[in-house]
């Protein structure tokens, strides 16, 4: 799988890798349209986190994954009504391991958000796709973003990572391996099933796994309407109302484009600590932040580079068979 595909994968949106579309003709405003759409989605994301961690204390880390995978796959199931139907045993089985996946991914990241600030929890998850972009890609200036990445989590952590909770920290580590896990199981299931059906069914297939555990920590806490309500805002804010907007984003804007845009997400969570959850960074975070951020970006332009050269090549060998 190329890492443009691969890294245009929404992070928590469960939105299905998608190939490389065309750009389509410029529109009135040129590309401010979709850019500003992947944008607002990311902005979305960012901000439904900060308002789950305001949350958590009413619900608990797994309560509040349990209400936003839920709220989720209900409304995803009544917009897309998922065909049952006429599906394989590996389709099943597909879309189950990424409802698996994306039910680990949110898990592991919500018990890291509660534990240490969100842009840092971010910046390290965001390691996950930037790895999978590296060791997918055999180039060698992949290694000069690698260690650009490396760098900015030395910072991160202080050089040692005592100014973070050890276990916050492990946590975020954790669902950026998931993340990277849940780009490749998200394009398998994006190509077997068709619009949005996939990930509907694998939405209820993370709440179902996930409203136990919700259950077991928080118990009757979780029906209390105004946790329902903050959970359903969280659910529109961080999975339906961004898949919407990349999903419409995606339709005029290049894949590549579209991963480096994703690469601003740790600044975005960083902001969004900041305005609601007061979460304050040092001049040492914040330029740590900024080195991944920039190994991110260098990752998907080194791929997407890749690519198009790629194409150049094949044209003239496509021109002589014709």
């Amino acid at each position: 799988m190329s890492i443009p595909e691969a890294a245009a994968a929404p992070a928590r949106t469960g939105t299905p890798a998608p190939a490389e579309p065309a750009a389509g003709p410029p529109g009135r405003f040129g590309s401010l349209g979709p850019v500003g759409l992947v944008l607002a989605g990311g902005i979305s994301v960012q901000f439904g986190g900060a308002l789950a961690v305001s949350l958590m204390p009413r619900a608990g880390a797994l309560g509040v994954v349990a209400l936003r995978l839920l709220v989720a796959a209900v409304v995803l199931l009544v917009v897309c009504r998922p065909r049952l139907r006429g599906h394989s045993r590996t389709d099943w089985g597909t879309v189950v391991v990424f409802g698996i996946t994306m039910a680990a991914m949110n898990g592991l990241f919500y018990q890291s958000v509660a534990r240490i600030p969100l842009g840092p929890a971010v910046t390290l998850e965001v390691l996950g796709p930037l790895a999978l972009s590296v060791f997918s890609s055999r180039r060698a200036l992949n290694l000069v973003w690698a260690g650009l990445a490396l760098a900015g989590v030395f910072l991160l952590g202080g050089g040692g990572f005592g100014s973070l909770d050890p276990l916050g920290v492990l946590f975020a580590l954790g669902a950026g391996a998931m993340w990277a896990a849940y780009i490749v199981f998200s394009a398998r299931t994006g190509r077997r099933f068709p619009q949005a059906d996939g990930l509907a069914l694998a939405m209820a297939v993370g709440a179902v796994l996930f409203l136990p555990l919700g259950l077991a920590e928080s118990g009757a806490k979780l029906a209390d309407p105004v946790t329902l309500g903050l959970g359903a805002a969280v659910a529109l804010l961080s999975s339906v109302l961004p898949y919407t907007l990349e999903l419409l984003a995606l339709r005029r804007l290049p894949a590549g484009t579209f991963a480096i845009l994703m690469s601003l997400e740790p600044a975005i969570a960083a902001t969004a600590g900041f305005l609601i959850l007061d979460q304050a960074l040092s001049t040492v975070q914040a330029l740590a932040i900024a080195l991944v951020i920039a190994a991110s970006m260098g990752a998907v332009r080194t791929q997407v580079g890749r690519g198009r050269r790629r194409g150049r090549k094949a044209a003239p060998r496509v021109r002589d068979a014709a």
